[in-house]
């Protein structure tokens, strides 16, 4: 069954954000008081380039799965460690397509935009991370592994336990790219 193992925040621009106890989802924004919060985009360099963009990055979700592979090759990371506002369990979000909405505890819904895009942050918090979270598949194509982007359809409040229900767009299914 898939869940949420945990949910972080953090109100200004930093790389890790903070466990919480419960996070607050609302429709059209993102995290409550979180610093990525708002119909418009809000991570730097995409203000830098275009302010106006819509923001759809509102809500990152990392599969602690991840971390697991991630401490295999040597890293230590734990939830909010690159990020994240959701760590979840026991769902391959990288096989999810785009626009599948993903219904989170009680009333909370995001519908899933894209996959994150990897940076060279990661390797500041910890060297050769970055290249820890890309991968190539059997045709050479490269494999982001951080986790996907969302945006939020129905707001609620999320805690650690909640139950995530996958509901899968109408097909064809478009693959993730990264946003």
């Amino acid at each position: 069954m898939s869940e949420v193992i945990s949910v972080s925040l953090r109100r200004g621009h930093h790389f890790s954000k903070t466990p919480s106890l419960s996070i607050r989802l609302l429709a059209g924004l993102g995290v409550d008081g979180d610093a990525h919060m708002g119909e418009t985009v809000k991570h730097r360099s995409r203000v830098r380039k275009d302010p106006t963009q819509p923001n759809l990055r509102q809500v990152h979700l990392i599969h602690t799965e991840l971390f697991d592979e991630l401490r295999d090759k040597g890293f230590e990371v734990k939830p909010g460690d690159l990020g994240e506002n959701i760590t979840t369990s026991d769902i391959d979000l990288l096989a999810l397509p785009t626009g599948t909405r993903l219904h989170i505890g009680a009333s909370a819904v995001v519908e899933v935009t894209g996959l994150r895009n990897p940076c060279i942050q990661l390797d500041t918090f910890q060297e050769g991370l970055m290249a820890a979270t890309l991968d190539r598949d059997a045709a050479g194509n490269l494999i982001r592994k951080a986790g996907v982007m969302s945006v939020v359809l129905a707001g609620g409040d999320v805690r650690p336990g909640d139950i995530i229900k996958v509901e899968r767009p109408a097909s064809p299914h478009r693959p993730l790219l990264p946003v």
